[in-house]
């Protein structure tokens, strides 16, 4: 069970994916040994003081000679929404940027703890370069060295200090379950037909659900919660950074759900970027359903079902415990049948883990 969520942000070149590596003591670049799970590690987690943490590293804020100032925003925004806590990273060798200032501004505004770490003090004759960056006024500022490690057990004590007294509330004697995958591939359709109403928005445009949204509802007698998540976009341009927090979401989604559907487009067929997103709830020991979503949209034979069962299984390895669904949100094809499925997956899980 995750603690607390803390994002690292700063402007470029501060030195904060070195900050981040030495915090969860391993190299950012990882290779998974497990089949099919291959993906970039923009999170990792590590306990300090017996409180587990998930650390999120974040790309560079930058205002000079950004066209897109709307879209920087929102990475802060956004990180700021979702953590904890924030661990702010400024080079101790710059001294105070506009960037800075600019950052530490918006922090101020969201009213969430904030460790200042000044980085690159990595000799003691450059301690006296920390203390301008009181001016930022979001606290006092810690002297390290991502290069050296130095500081870093300063930057987690601070971390944990600033947690919320009380863990973030679960859903008790209710079951959970969760809709993650790529943009477009029919998640808040598929919620709706569960749901049978019109909750979310939908919309043909990637990345119209940006939000997690959690809607409890009650069938046959049982009480569930439906958690939709924003789509998990391939890294590429100005969506990089901005995607890293949907990711941020869905992690979170999967850490609150008892069970998480995997949803691939029928339509599209299947992309590198599924096996990124199934990693996720692979690697965090979830019971998991691969939805094939628009099997109305597929073309089909006596043999076409069979086919894509084979060619699921070839390109998830790792997911070969995990029950395959074909449906259709548009036609409702069986959707009555993932609330039992999830039921018996969560069934099954339960015995299994607990």
């Amino acid at each position: 069970m995750i603690d607390g969520i803390c994002a690292i942000v700063g402007r470029p070149n501060v030195g904060k994916s070195t900050i981040f590596n030495r915090i969860i003591g391993e190299r950012k670049s990882i290779v998974e040994d497990t089949p099919g799970v291959t993906r970039d590690r923009i999170y990792g987690k590590v306990e300090w003081l017996t409180k587990q943490l998930r650390v999120i590293d974040t790309g560079g804020i930058q205002l000079a000679d950004q066209p897109f100032r709307k879209e920087i925003e929102m990475q802060v925004e956004i990180a700021v929404d979702e953590a904890d806590s924030i661990i702010f990273i400024v080079n101790g060798n710059d001294g105070v940027t506009n960037d800075d200032e600019y950052i530490a501004k918006m922090l101020i505004r969201s009213k969430k703890p904030v460790i200042l770490a000044v980085n690159k003090i990595d000799d003691t004759h450059l301690i006296n370069n920390i203390y301008e960056f009181y001016s930022l006024g979001v606290g006092d500022p810690i002297a390290v060295s991502g290069v050296h490690g130095i500081g870093i057990g300063d930057i987690l004590d601070a971390v944990v200090k600033s947690l919320p007294a009380q863990k973030r509330k679960e859903y008790e004697g209710i079951s959970s379950f969760s809709l993650i995958g790529r943009p477009n591939v029919g998640k808040s359709s598929l919620v709706n037909a569960i749901l049978n109403e019109e909750r979310t928005i939908v919309s043909n445009i990637e990345g119209t659900t940006r939000d997690a949204i959690d809607t409890p509802f009650k069938r046959d007698g049982k009480d569930y919660v439906v958690i939709d998540t924003a789509g998990i976009r391939k890294k590429g341009k100005i969506y990089e950074n901005i995607e890293k927090y949907s990711v941020l979401r869905a992690l979170s989604a999967i850490e609150r759900s008892d069970v998480v559907c995997v949803v691939l487009d029928g339509e599209t067929g299947i992309r590198e970027q599924d096996k990124h997103v199934a990693g996720y709830a692979h690697e965090a020991g979830k019971g998991i359903i691969i939805l094939y979503n628009k099997w109305d949209c597929v073309d089909k034979n006596m043999n076409t079902m069979n086919e894509i069962e084979k060619k699921i299984r070839n390109e998830f390895v790792y997911l070969n415990y995990a029950p395959i669904l074909f449906v259709s949100a548009k036609s409702k094809q069986r959707i009555h049948q993932i609330l039992p499925l999830i039921d018996e997956v969560h069934n099954y899980s339960n015995k299994c883990f607990k």
